[in-house]
């Protein structure tokens, strides 16, 4: 059994790969307890690493759209201007996505268990909304 490099991973396999690092830091690390967690450390961890999976998701996306013109988007505001362009869909699932993950659980560090999941489920759908 070979392991790839970051290079030689697809988009798809590298943004599972930080999906599932993002989930492994809550089960191991973050502790529940009342549908809350004990500690919003982890939380921002992981919820940090859940929303890098969604922008190199929508990386990928824009590359496929946009082909040799495409060039890394610089802000939320750039992502939600040019994902607006071709899909509907995928623009909300953005929006949720930031709204749970970037903004309650990285920066605001919320506790709330329900949230974070809501999150990570949004990018799962991202995920799988760009794989088919």
């Amino acid at each position: 059994m070979s392991i790839k490099t970051h290079k030689e991973r697809s988009a798809a396999e590298e943004a599972q790969r930080y999906l599932e690092n993002a989930r492994t830091i809550l089960s191991e690390k973050a502790g529940k307890k009342d549908g809350l967690y004990a500690d919003v450390k982890y939380v921002k961890m992981a919820s940090g690493t859940a929303y890098s999976a969604a922008l190199l998701i929508l990386d990928e996306f824009l590359k496929q759209k946009e082909g040799i013109h495409f060039k890394k988007p610089t802000s939320i505001e750039d992502y939600i201007a040019r994902v607006r362009k071709y899909d509907k869909k995928l623009l909300r699932l953005l929006a949720n996505v930031y709204d749970e993950l970037h903004l309650a659980g990285y920066y605001h560090g919320t506790k709330s268990v329900d949230t974070i999941q809501l999150g990570l489920s949004n990018v799962t759908k991202m995920l799988n909304y760009i794989a088919n």
